[in-house]
């Protein structure tokens, strides 16, 4: 019996990629088999973006790493006003933004904000060895409490290190699920942080994962901003990222411990 599924001339090109190319076809049809992967990545992609974070975990993963930690909350109460009220997710509850400003933090010279955003899976997988790959680069920085924040936007870590006195935020923060990347984490920077900056203030770094920008190659793209947000006072966009001509002169750096648009 012959085989029904006509193959795609370009099917050897796939093992270069995870874009879904050279499927081949069944008459007018996906084969079973493309057709079944693609229900589940989708599948996945939904689970993501409604799937909590598991905020207990993730404090003991980073208190093991010699982190403090915070814990902080969005305005928005649940996933469904999350998802219905991106606003709600750009500023925190009254009981968290009480909690920081009567927080005695002194005032570190950056603060990293872990949020869920629209990928819990990403902040719970990627996030802890991300910070283990540049908290080492960061060796002269005073860094601040780790907060982790649940139903959370980008623009929360604005509020989040204005009230900590922060002169740089960084947050990590789950990206919006494509149908090859469930996990994928998210980077933004942001100088002077304080509610009401825009997305024009901030630098990105984006698609964080083993089978996306290594951690150790986003560490080196964060330290490199960092340094230079530092030095020339403003993040976004008048700091270019021209970290990739360093690579080569850029000696590997040792992590710590053990390997284990949101906006």
């Amino acid at each position: 019996m012959n085989d029904p599924v006509e193959k795609n001339a370009w099917d050897a090109l796939r093992r270069f990629t995870n874009a879904r190319i050279a499927l081949g076809r069944a008459g007018n049809s996906l084969p079973t088999a493309p057709l079944l992967a693609f229900n589940l990545s989708h599948a996945q992609a939904r689970d993501a973006v409604h799937h909590p974070l598991d905020t207990d975990a993730l404090h003991a993963q980073l208190r093991a790493n010699g982190h403090t930690t915070l814990d902080v909350h969005s305005a928005a109460p649940d996933r469904q006003h999350y998802l219905r009220r991106p606003d709600l997710g750009r500023r925190l509850s009254d009981e968290s933004r009480d909690a920081l400003a009567n927080k005695r933090v002194e005032s570190p010279e950056v603060v990293f904000v872990i949020g869920d955003g629209l990928s819990a899976f990403a902040a719970a997988k990627q996030s802890v060895p991300l910070l283990q790959a540049v908290c080492p680069r960061l060796a002269d920085w005073k860094i601040g409490p780790v907060v982790v924040a649940r139903q959370a936007r980008v623009a929360l870590g604005d509020e989040i290190g204005e009230l900590l006195g922060a002169q740089l935020v960084v947050m990590l923060i789950g990206e919006r699920p494509g149908l090859s990347s469930p996990d994928s984490l998210g980077i933004y920077l942001t100088y002077a942080p304080k509610t009401g900056c825009s997305d024009a203030q901030r630098n990105c770094i984006s698609n964080v994962r083993p089978e996306g920008l290594a951690y150790d190659a986003a560490a080196h793209k964060l330290h490199y901003l960092l340094t230079h947000a530092r030095r020339l006072g403003l993040t976004g966009v008048g700091l270019k990222d021209d970290s990739d001509a360093l690579l080569q002169a850029t000696p590997p750096v040792a992590a710590v411990g053990a390997n284990p648009s949101s906006s």
